[in-house]
């Protein structure tokens, strides 16, 4: 007894405390026998004992009373504190053992004592950190493969109760599906292997299934070799994506059938990355002539500078309006157009969305009707004042003519924008931001029917707004 590493605490059957070896008594914290107590009634006015689970015992349930009263236990965890005391100072494991000198009745008793204080209180920590783990976690018992702890969140993930999970074998629940490689997980499951991450498709509650990212790991924690498996939900993370995916179809539909005609480039190189259908009948080309290749690959506007300036102002100010251009199609035809363009995401990619709208007709209308109101003030002898006074309003609009489709505001920025004053000075002006004026300047330009700023001032100078108005 005095080798031993076991505790070993040996009573008469009347109750008396014969002997304990060293080990017992220093996992009780004493050196001496006396301080164990004479009797086993006199133990357990000493010590307090407490079950595995943190459970009061009474009296006639301490291991040294079951072994008087004959009771087998083989394998028993209890924790031990001094009485009076309520801190737990040691963990036992105890066994019976009986022992007879003639065959007959025991003649001696033994309580054989394990010390598993240190295993439990990792195993404590173990369990209080999984309970308190947001992440679903399942413990799973190597021995029979049956589910020997389930997590507040893998119950909230799964929609189970405790009881429809612990105790059972985790392959009979058929809870993961769509492995790729059933087998094999199997198989390291069985063996107690560490599982890398894969998908699986995990039954819940109500007979669907969930999307998850999960992998395993060995734990020596518990009371039993087991398996930790840990899972991650995927399942928002898809239904997401699918939604994205859905919307872009969207938007990739709505694009190629704008009758407005547009492209996509790359904010970084800026190469082109979509065309629609009204811009390849505008330009003639392409997507085999124009995806992956840049505007000026292709000698798309006529003039470098102003390609440059509103590739500027798209950085500069992320989005361009009205701006007036001259492009080329394909087969080398110009075509006056109205270019706008707003920085856009497209799969997490910096991308600028380019509109076009052709205005080459007009602008021939515009200068055919310039040049035959020239044409007839030449020669205006033979027409009525009245004639002639239309004819001059066309071609240049009465000073007295107010400005009645513009707000009070829009007269106020354009009665800046005529006395040359530019977008920031009128914004601190008026102590408005810059993409304030900016939207008034868009919305006076379409009241207008201008498409640059100059037209703007001539028109305002006309109708005497500005400090230089006529």
């Amino acid at each position: 007894m005095a080798q031993l590493l076991d505790g070993v605490i040996i009573v008469d059957p009347t109750g008396a405390i014969l002997s304990a070896n060293k080990a017992a008594l220093l996992m009780h914290g004493i050196r001496h026998l006396e301080n164990l107590g004479s009797t086993v009634e006199d133990y357990a006015k000493r010590f307090t004992l407490r079950a595995g689970d943190g459970r009061l015992l009474k009296q006639r349930e301490y291991p040294l009373f079951r072994l008087l009263a004959g009771e087998r236990f083989p394998d028993e965890t209890v924790r031990v504190s001094l009485s009076g005391d309520d801190e737990v100072r040691w963990v036992h494991q105890v066994r019976d053992v009986t022992m007879d000198v003639d065959g007959g009745e025991p003649d001696y008793l033994a309580l054989v004592l394990s010390d598993v204080s240190a295993r439990f209180d990792a195993e404590t920590r173990f369990k209080a950190m999984f309970e308190a783990n947001p992440a679903p976690a399942l413990v799973i018992r190597l021995r029979d493969l049956r589910i020997a702890q389930a997590n507040p969140g893998f119950l909230a993930l799964t929609g189970f109760a405790r009881d429809q999970l612990e105790g059972k074998n985790l392959f009979a629940l058929d809870l993961l599906e769509g492995l790729k490689q059933p087998e094999s997980v199997r198989r390291r499951i069985e063996d107690g292997q560490v599982l890398p991450q894969a998908d699986a498709q995990l039954l819940v509650a109500d007979g669907s299934r969930r999307t998850v990212l999960f992998a395993g790991q060995p734990i020596d924690v518990t009371e039993e070799d087991a398996l930790l498996l840990t899972f991650a939900d995927l399942q928002p993370r898809r239904e997401a994506e699918a939604a994205l995916e859905a919307s872009e179809r969207h938007l990739l539909a709505v694009f190629e059938m704008a009758p407005v005609a547009m492209m996509v480039t790359s904010a970084v190189d800026r190469r082109i990355l979509r065309l629609n259908a009204a811009f390849r009948q505008l330009t003639g080309h392409t997507e085999e002539t124009a995806i992956g290749r840049t505007a000026e690959e292709l000698a798309l506007w006529e003039n470098a500078s102003q390609r440059e300036a509103a590739e500027a102002e798209l950085r500069a100010d992320g989005s361009l309006l009205q701006h007036e251009a001259r492009l080329s199609t394909r087969e080398k035809d110009s075509i006056d157009c109205l270019v706008a363009a707003e920085t856009i995401d497209i799969d997490q990619k910096p991308c600028a969305l380019w509109a076009c709208q052709d205005i080459t007709e007009r602008r021939r209308s515009e200068l055919e009707l310039a040049g035959a109101i020239e044409e007839v003030m030449k020669d205006a002898s033979w027409l009525s004042r009245s004639i002639l006074d239309k004819l001059a309003t066309l071609r240049r609009p009465s000073p007295a003519a107010p400005a009645a489709e513009l707000s009070p505001r829009e007269r106020e920025v354009l009665g800046l924008i005529c006395d040359d004053l530019d977008d920031t000075v009128i914004a601190e002006r008026l102590n408005l931001s810059r993409n304030t004026i900016r939207n008034h300047v868009a919305r006076i330009y379409a009241k207008l029917g201008v498409s640059r700023r100059s037209g703007a001032v001539v028109w305002g100078r006309e109708r005497g707004l500005g400090s230089r108005g006529i």
